[in-house]
């Protein structure tokens, strides 16, 4: 391993790597335990990274170690919990699909130090190379049971701050999970509960998540469930994908085969995408509402539905999209709550599935903001206990690469996760920043640290595309 990590003008050293096992040992463990994973748990089996910054204050003056050591602690006693966290993936011998091996192999925390302040860095919310020296990236080898589901980094800066790089696998959490094992670490580390977060015991059995071919079979055959279940966000990608595939020549035959969502977008050579934060002011936001409930059909909304709304306008328009192309708005919606029963409060799985919007980029132009409210309101409405079944076991068929889809735009909200105010026991981080994620362009909105009901939206754009990207979407006239 590399004694530094830098960039042109600056250099971050590791000083200490160590794995990290759960203490005291989880009754679950004592021998090798497997956690049979979802589909949707296995759709992207990557480990996806936030940074979390914590500016120096003057009460506070931390010894290079203070925070390694305390997080280490504090850490050891959460994956007593959280022990999935602490196991490895592996191909389950009978079917060849991903599963999570409980076995104690431990997650890995790095020390590191630089001589950069916080300050240095300007505006946190404004992505920047150097931030990816703020975190641990173990190589794969291709080998899943080598590879950790936790890492963690804490960077001392030179002004005595620092900043916790976390990096998670997707296969192990969704968004809400992630922060419900951050908030419980973070409490563990500081003694102390943040305000409004509930610690709850987590459920780490998939559940009624777990579809079997065996289990479909039964699904299909109860009197229940309608055979005829719709899965849009799949139909509507297959429309996606054959518009493509009429423009580009490609292999309908090898590209119509499976919908996979972790490759989407993606080609053979890396894309040249931007990195950009926008801050969506809460004047903004309700500008944009009283434009909405001055319609006839809509009494209210909420910020995600005419966000999502006016940043698929943006978007289309600032790529140019010739007026017939079939555009595509795609977003998560956390079916936790959506299915009867709910899922077991403190489910630590992935329960997120994509519900879809299409129409031409010409009608999207004449469409009112109202009307794409009502649009969105639509597609969510659509997930139910079958819907997610029949997600699920669509999810079932091959995944295969998919050709770049510039008519998409997918949006997943964090807005219920303020990840900013995850407290190790020296207050609020200064900013939450993700780092590029398998697909770039994806749009996540975040709770703003700066502003009560302002929205920072991330998204990856072509450097050819912000200029109009900007305009359009920071207009909301």
């Amino acid at each position: 391993m590399a004694a530094h990590q830098s960039d042109h003008h600056h250099k971050v050293s590791i000083t200490k790597t160590t794995s990290v096992h759960p203490k005291p040992v989880p009754p679950q463990t004592q021998h090798t335990h497997l956690l049979n994973l979802s589909n949707l748990d296995r759709k992207c089996p990557m480990l996806m990274y936030l940074i979390l910054f914590y500016r120096p204050t003057p009460q506070n003056t931390l010894p290079v170690g203070s925070v390694f050591n305390s997080l280490k602690v504090s850490l050891e006693g959460v994956l007593s919990v959280w022990y999935p966290a602490a196991g490895r993936l592996a191909l389950n011998p009978t079917n060849q699909k991903l599963d999570l091996m409980c076995n104690n192999a431990g997650a890995v925390l790095v020390e590191a130090v630089t001589q950069v302040k916080i300050s240095d860095l300007g505006d946190l919310s404004k992505y920047k190379k150097f931030y990816e020296n703020l975190v641990y990236r173990p190589v794969f080898s291709g080998d899943f049971s080598k590879m950790p589901l936790v890492v963690a980094q804490v960077t001392m800066f030179g002004c005595g701050g620092y900043a916790v790089g976390i990096g998670i696998s997707h296969s192990l959490v969704d968004g809400p999970a992630t922060f419900d094992f951050l908030s419980t670490w973070a409490s563990a580390a500081s003694g102390r509960v943040a305000g409004g977060v509930e610690l709850l015991r987590p459920v780490h059995e998939r559940g009624r998540l777990l579809v079997g071919q065996s289990q479909i079979q039964v699904h299909l055959n109860r009197s229940d469930v309608s055979h005829g279940t719709r899965v849009v966000a799949f139909e509507h990608l297959h429309q996606m994908i054959e518009q493509a595939v009429a423009t580009q020549s490609v292999d309908s035959h090898r590209m119509l085969g499976g919908c996979k969502f972790s490759g989407m977008g993606s080609t053979n050579q890396k894309e040249d995408y931007v990195l950009l934060t926008f801050s969506v002011t809460s004047a903004m936001i309700d500008s944009l509402k009283k434009r909405v409930i001055c319609g006839r059909h809509v009494n209210a909304c909420s910020s995600f539905e005419v966000l999502a709304a006016h940043l698929w306008k943006a978007r289309t328009k600032a790529l140019g999209l010739k007026k017939e192309r079939n555009i595509c708005l795609q977003f998560s919606v956390d079916t936790r709550n959506k299915m009867t029963p709910s899922l077991p409060k403190g489910f630590s799985g992935n329960a997120y599935v994509l519900t879809s919007v299409i129409c031409t980029a010409a009608r999207l132009e004449e469409t009112t903001l109202e009307a794409l409210v009502e649009m969105i309101r639509e597609a969510k409405g659509l997930i139910t206990n079958d819907y997610v079944r029949a997600y699920l076991e669509a999810l079932e068929a091959p995944q295969r690469a998919l050709p770049p889809l510039r008519e998409l735009t997918i949006v997943s909200d964090w807005t219920r996760m303020p990840f900013h105010a995850i407290d190790f026991g020296h207050g609020h981080a200064a900013y939450a920043s993700p780092l590029e994620t398998p697909l770039p362009q994806v749009a996540y909105f975040m709770q703003s640290p700066n502003e009560e009901g302002a929205i920072d939206v991330r998204i990856g754009l072509h450097p050819e595309n912000v200029q109009a990207f900007s305009h359009y979407f920071l207009t909301s006239s």
